[in-house]
């Protein structure tokens, strides 16, 4: 019997289509701005590439994504080539006459987008008189010594520049110019008190304010209702813009536009769970290696977890994270289980080399490895010779006096004589460093007796690594359990990611993924994204509930992670863009109505939601151990074959797809009770 989903899919399954009316964009030009096109810094340069494929599909040759030049981002990324608009080609050229040098091509992507890079240096001359504009647009004032700014501001005014130059060309008030974050707002800003005829959009990923305030322990989100935060925007706001978009919802905004990405199905259903098999044993194998002289505990009964991201101590959640590892720790070793969880810290730091005894983890494995080809090899040949004579071979006497040597020399060389390193790499200035001193304080040391081992990678992953050669996306496929407690997360790319790859994840209701799912599905749990309630409980509170959420996953059988992960796979068609790029058409549709009201009309409606469907919870096994709960991993096979009874994987699939098929509008909520914060289920 063929599989439900056996034809690969590149689309939504069912969602419910947009139904705003298209817009000319043959008479239109869509500029894109950002500081990281082409140029991976952040979270924004996921955003911009991944939803690059379905704007280009919609604009075809009237979208062009605007961004600075860089060098090695160029020769490795974009193909360069001629403009294709005579406007746009022009600009370029007076530009290009008054010394500032622009790049056009082809950024290298799906989708294969224009991209129109502006040397930063080479208008560097004319910083005092761009700052002196925006003094007069905005009253706010440059520190000269404050590299950052002083870029946004090059940035920005000749981003101005060039629109002022496109929009004196063409015929027409016919340009849409969408700006991310503040990087790219300088441009907004002076494209607004030139007057310029553009319809603006400026969107806001992650503010530093936030992320300054949230970091220095503010009670940010219990505030933001009030003016307390508004004197640090006050000269910034008075030129305005047509849209503003956000990526959650926390303070007033026109339009939210959560981040997606672009999602493609496997041919077969189970297909991502050959790749976690797969991807796990690889990441078995660094394992064997880091704990060599201490591998006292079965990797078939070890789980992964992970964090990764920016390193901010408490707003990416690692603090609450180590002090739940802490707590979980004592249940394990209490209750004597005999899980083991291994946690990763991905999490870029200062360094200066590789751990040595890292290093050497790693050679004594794979001089193990190559000490047992060795003796398998000659016991192969024995034991084919011999049944070759029609003998039973003397099992004693097949391994001969150098055989024992060279097994007795291995096993002498995984003697140690101290702990497992905590760390992979050398850190810079370890004694200040926060992930370090929490472990430390709670002294998860990778001692034989703790049942949750930390290692800590403060380098992005590779798969040139000596260490453990994996990318990124291999390393989170091959892990069981994504940990990301933010508490400044105004979207959350890292679970999202895990989503899609169908591996479960723990998140907040602080982020906008978190309270995106919450939108969406009636029981998250079930769909293995456990949601922490940060807001409207104590740090302790919280702490024990992300504990409980651990003991929870650490309970199940293989047999419920296998079936929980095909269900957190289901939910990847929420997060694709075909279904969330409607918001940035909406923004647009908007911006262009409210700048040329004579030539676009819009009916009057609210801001669209992210409401309009919910995954009901499903009505089969229980994907954690809520209704009976298990001091191992194992199951009976009397339990086995009553959960196979109970469960039909294409069935569940087939009443999730009938589910999101169900009627859409904008702005009404769904029929039922809305799960209020603090309703969870473990």
């Amino acid at each position: 019997m063929p599989l439900a989903r056996s034809l690969s899919m590149t689309s939504l399954n069912g969602l419910p289509q947009w139904e705003d009316e298209d817009l000319p964009v043959e008479d239109l030009l869509l500029f894109e701005v950002s500081w990281e096109v082409t140029n991976k810094v952040g979270g924004i340069y996921t955003v911009i590439q991944t939803k690059a494929k379905i704007t280009a599909d919609e604009w075809s040759e009237n979208y062009f994504l605007i961004g600075p030049y860089f060098e090695h981002n160029v020769k490795t990324q974009v193909e360069v080539c001629e403009p294709p608009n005579p406007a746009i080609k022009k600009a370029m050229d007076t530009m290009k006459s008054q010394g500032c040098q622009v790049f056009f091509g082809r950024w290298l992507i799906e989708g294969s987008p224009y991209v129109l890079l502006f040397d930063i240096g080479s208008a560097a001359w004319n910083l005092d008189r761009w700052k002196g504009e925006f003094w007069d647009a905005t009253n706010i004032g440059i520190p000269f010594h404050d590299r950052e700014a002083n870029d946004a501001v090059i940035f920005g005014s000749v981003t101005a520049w060039f629109l002022k130059e496109v929009q004196f060309l063409k015929s027409g008030p016919n340009i849409v110019a969408h700006f991310h974050e503040w990087q790219a707002g300088v441009g907004l800003i002076l494209s607004r008190s030139q007057k310029l005829p553009v319809a603006t959009i400026f969107t806001t990923h992650a503010t530093l304010l936030g992320r300054y305030l949230c970091a220095a322990n503010i009670d940010f989100y219990n505030n933001l209702d009030q003016n307390i935060f508004s004197t640090s925007f006050k000269n910034s706001r008075q030129d305005g813009w047509e849209r503003s978009t956000v990526v959650c919802s926390v303070k007033k905004y026109d339009v939210v536009t959560p981040n997606g990405l672009n999602i493609k199905k496997f041919s077969a259903m189970h297909e991502f769970q050959n790749l976690h098999s797969m991807y796990k044993a690889r990441i078995q194998e660094f394992i064997r290696g880091h704990f060599y002289g201490h591998l006292d505990f079965s990797l078939e009964n070890t789980l992964f977890f992970f964090i990764a991201g920016r390193y901010e101590f408490s707003n990416k959640g690692a603090d609450m994270f180590l002090e739940a590892l802490s707590r979980l720790n004592f249940l394990l070793r209490v209750h004597k289980s005999d899980v083991t969880v291994v946690v990763f810290f991905i999490m870029p730091a200062k360094t200066n080399n590789f751990n040595v005894e890292t290093l050497k983890g790693q050679a004594v494995r794979k001089q193990l490895w190559d000490t047992a080809q060795s003796v398998k090899e000659k016991f192969g040949k024995k034991l084919y010779n011999a049944l070759l004579k029609g003998e039973i071979p003397d099992l004693s006497k097949i391994l001969d006096r150098d055989d024992i040597t060279i097994m007795k020399r291995a096993i002498f060389s995984t003697q140690r004589h101290c702990l497992p390193p905590v760390t992979t790499h050398n850190m810079i200035d370890d004694g200040n460093d926060p992930i370090l001193n929490t472990i430390r304080r709670i002294g998860l040391f990778n001692n034989r007796t703790d049942r949750v081992k930390v290692i800590v990678h403060p380098e992005f992953l590779s798969s040139t690594s000596p260490l453990l050669p994996l990318d990124y996306e291999e390393f989170v496929r091959g892990c069981h359990l994504g940990v990301f407690p933010s508490y400044y997360e105004p979207w959350g790319y890292t679970p999202a990611e895990c989503t899609v790859m169908g591996i479960p994840s723990v998140t907040t209701n602080l982020s906008g993924f978190g309270c995106f799912m919450q939108e969406h599905v009636a029981d998250p749990a079930a769909y293995g994204i456990y949601i922490v309630d940060r807001r409207f409980r104590s740090p302790d509170e919280s702490c024990n509930q992300l504990t409980q959420f651990l003991y929870g996953f650490c309970q199940q059988s293989r047999r419920q992670r296998i079936i929980q992960r095909n269900r957190t796979e289901r939910l990847s068609d929420l997060l694709d863009w075909r279904y969330l790029g409607r918001y940035y058409m909406h923004a647009r549709h908007l911006a262009l109505s409210r700048t040329f009201p004579d030539k676009f009309e819009m009916e009057p409606c609210a801001p669209p939601k992210t409401e309009g469907f919910r995954f009901p919870r499903p009505s089969s096994v229980p994907p954690s151990p809520s209704v009976s709960q298990h001091s191992s991993p194992h199951h009976s096979e009397a339990e086995d074959e009553d959960e196979d009874e109970r469960y039909d994987e294409d069935e569940e699939a087939e009443r999730d797809r009938q589910n999101i098929k169900s009627p859409f509008s904008l702005g009404v909520l769904p029929q039922g009770k809305k799960k209020q914060h603090g309703e969870f289920r473990n």
